[in-house]
């Protein structure tokens, strides 16, 4: 499944917009194709969304569900993604408002949603509930199988989480598309599913498997297209993550890209992160397990400059070059071009 292209949509992102759990939502403004009408944000009503955030899609912020229902929404994405992926306590009431006034419900979170008794009671003929993080069936373990593809695998790989490597491989993929090569973009996320329709939610997979559903996404794909890029997840420096080793195994990629955002230093209090050029040879050591297989470049770098102004962004962008020896780019900024040049040399 995917968003309905031909259905309005509202997006809940309460204190999302200008906070840090926003990204769901904020993504689906900046990408998605299907008739957003609304969003709804307690903590900015009536504001603009393109001063906000940059973001070039002027749709209006209101307060509530209640208050989306004069736009006519049909359907309510949860734009939000806590710490934990939980739904936070106080969006019942608004997924409750939602179901009552009409809309089918879209949900990204591990709560579900759609066996829940009291929600099924008040879904009506023509509505439903669609829960993305569903592990797929008839999953395996890895085979390596990928290793074999003609097609060049990129793989987003972080600093940390929420830096944006979704962000760097739809602007990878729009850049490969410009060109005239044949590309697919391949969601291993929520956010990444609800745009694409096709992919794998790799955080509702048993760890077991986790390398394997990778695996089957990509060959799926991989003799079809040129060029896949591999929607990152997580960060090998991360203690809470575990999505990115399953990611470089099942992809078996041919090039990474690594995503850090400007100033960041850390990824939890007292887990620093190492300087780039360290972090570089890390995801490639780990890439090509010490020799155990083929070697894996990262060939650039996405510096995330989204809270810094654009001399500032520029600067920092030369300075990571100088240090990495590596080009780099804010891709939102900037484009993707600098990057898919690198993929393609390499």
């Amino acid at each position: 499944m995917r968003l309905p292209l031909d259905q309005k949509i509202a997006v809940l992102i309460h204190e999302g917009i200008r906070g840090t759990h926003g990204k769901t939502g904020l993504s689906l403004l900046r990408y998605s194709d299907a008739p957003i009408v609304v969003a709804i944000d307690r903590d900015c009503p009536g504001q603009s969304i393109p001063e906000l955030t940059g973001i070039k899609r002027d749709v209006p912020i209101v307060a509530s569900v209640k208050d989306s229902l004069q736009f006519q929404p049909q359907v309510l994405v949860i734009g939000i993604a806590p710490k934990g992926g939980s739904l936070p306590d106080d969006y019942w009431r608004e997924i409750k408002d939602a179901l009552v006034g009409g809309m089918s419900i879209v949900n990204g979170l591990h709560t579900p949603l759609a066996t829940s008794p009291e929600l099924r009671t008040l879904l009506k003929p023509g509505q439903s509930i669609w829960d993305v993080r569903k592990e797929p069936s008839n999953i395996s373990v890895c085979t390596l199988a990928a290793r074999n593809l003609p097609c060049r695998r990129v793989l987003t790989v972080g600093t940390d989480m929420a830096v944006g490597k979704m962000s760097t491989s739809l602007e990878l993929h729009r850049s490969s598309r410009l060109r005239g090569m044949r590309t697919k973009f391949l969601a291993t996320g929520q956010t990444g599913l609800m745009l694409e329709g096709d992919g794998v939610p790799l955080d509702a997979v048993r760890v077991d498997f986790a390398a394997g559903a990778v695996e089957q996404v990509v060959m799926r794909y991989g003799k079809n297209y040129d060029i896949l890029h591999v929607e990152g997840q997580g960060s090998l420096l991360h203690p809470n993550s575990t999505a990115t080793l399953p990611l470089i195994r099942g992809s078996q990629p041919t090039q990474m890209i690594l995503v850090h955002r400007l100033g960041q230093n850390e990824v939890i209090e007292g887990v620093r992160i190492p300087p780039l050029a360290e972090v570089v040879k890390l995801y490639e050591i780990v890439a090509s397990g010490a020799g155990a297989f083929a070697a894996v470049p990262v060939v650039g770098i996405s510096l995330n400059t989204n809270n810094f102004d654009e001399a500032t962004a520029k600067s920092a962008i030369a300075q990571v070059e100088t240090e990495t020896g590596l080009p780099c780019t804010d891709v939102i900024r900037f484009g993707g071009d600098k990057l898919l040049d690198a993929v393609m040399r390499n």
